[in-house]
């Protein structure tokens, strides 16, 4: 694997489980706009957990790299219901969020990850 890959790996790693913090501590910034697109808040426990596996997948992935690839993937479409939601909700100006988070697995991916 790249270095480069290495690198997008790793900040994703961080990105997504910076993002996972943030629902399990319910940040304001993160809480609010999920309760405002009308995602449950029974739900808010699975979608960190799935934003904490992702980003334990992105940094293991460098090790493993068919962890990584299945991490990347999983992060990938994660983002992408993310971005489904923020549309549903009307939310436009938020949906550059989601991309931003998702983009770092993609491009590891993209760049070869596990390759």
């Amino acid at each position: 694997m790249s270095t480069t890959a290495v690198v997008f790996a790793l900040v994703g790693a961080f990105m997504v489980g910076f993002s996972a913090a943030s629902v399990f501590l319910e940040a304001k910034w993160v809480v609010e706009p999920l309760a405002q697109y009308g995602v449950p808040r029974a739900w808010w426990v699975w979608l960190g957990a799935a934003k904490a596996a992702g980003a334990v997948g992105l940094a293991a992935g460098v090790f493993v790299p068919a962890v990584g690839v299945a991490a990347a993937i999983g992060v990938a479409v994660y983002f992408a219901g993310a971005v489904v939601t923020v549309v549903r909700a009307r939310a436009y100006a938020h949906v550059p969020f989601p991309v931003i988070y998702a983009a770092p697995a993609v491009v590891a991916l993209a760049l070869g990850f596990g390759g």
